[in-house]
C-alpha cells in the first residue's frame, strides 16, 4: 500500500492473535524507527525490543494495568536520552526536541507495522519508574512510549475525526475555508480515492488472517 493508504487505514489495535511474528518484520519496523527525522539528526533515541513474557507482563502492569497488552508477542519501548539533546540545544532540546523526535519514530513504528499486516498501539499511560525497572533502563533515560505489536484480532472502525474545515486555517490563524475539498482541488479527490482504496485493501488483508 502507498503512504496515504497506510495512514488512512491504520488503527490502534488492542486485541491480538496468538501468532508469532517473523523477526524480519520486526527488523523492518525497527529500521523504520531508526530512519525517522530528528532535530539536527542527533538521533538521541533507543528502542528496546521486548519478547520475554514476564517482562511484558511487568510492563503491562506498569502501564495502568492494561493487561490486554500482554497478548501482543512483542513490545517496543521507545526511549530518549534528553541529556544528549540538551548538549546540542539546551533546555529546549531536553524538554521539547527529544519529545518531537521520539514521536516521529513512534509514528514510523505504527505505520511500518500496519504496512506489513500487523497491528500496534501507542501506549503513553505508564509509570515510568516501573517500566524502567522492568527493562533495566538507566535513570538518565526517559521512556517516551511503549508499542505492543502483533497480528490484529479485531477490525476497529475509524474513530470520529474532525473535518479539515475544523482544523485547518489558511494563511493565518482563524481563517477557515468552508469547502476544503473544492479549495484543495485534485488533492482532495485524491485523498478520498486513496481512503476508499485503502479500506478495500485492509479488508482483503484482514480476510486472509
Amino acid at each position: 500500500m502507498d503512504a496515504l493508504e497506510c495512514i488512512k487505514t491504520r488503527r490502534s489495535i488492542r486485541r491480538f492473535k496468538d501468532k508469532p511474528i517473523a523477526f524480519e518484520l520486526i527488523g523492518n519496523i525497527l529500521e523504520s524507527a531508526r530512519l525517522a527525522p530528528s532535530a539536527g539528526n542527533i538521533q538521541e533515541w533507543n528502542f528496546i525490543l521486548v519478547t520475554d513474557y514476564k517482562t511484558r507482563e511487568n510492563i503491562a502492569m506498569a502501564s495502568c494495568m492494561q493487561t490486554w497488552m500482554n497478548d501482543a508477542p512483542v513490545f517496543i519501548v521507545v526511549c530518549s536520552n534528553p541529556g544528549k539533546s540538551e548538549r546540542f540545544y539546551g533546555n529546549k532540546g531536553e524538554s521539547f526536541y527529544c519529545i518531537q523526535n521520539s514521536a516521529a519514530a513512534i509514528e514510523n513504528i505504527l505505520l511500518s507495522a500496519h504496512a506489513q499486516g500487523l497491528g500496534a498501539c501507542w501506549i503513553g499511560a505508564f509509570e515510568e519508574d516501573q517500566v524502567k525497572k522492568a527493562a533495566s533502563i538507566p535513570g538518565n533515560i526517559k521512556v517516551m512510549g511503549i508499542i505492543p505489536v502483533g497480528y490484529s484480532a479485531e477490525e476497529p472502525d475509524l474513530p470520529e475525526k474532525f473535518p479539515l474545515t475544523d482544523v485547518v486555517f489558511v494563511e493565518k490563524w482563524g481563517n477557515r475555508v468552508k469547502d476544503m475539498a473544492a479549495y484543495m482541488g485534485y488533492y482532495g479527490e485524491h485523498i478520498k480515492k486513496a481512503a476508499e482504496k485503502g479500506k478495500d485493501l485492509f479488508r482483503k488483508i484482514a480476510s486472509k488472517k
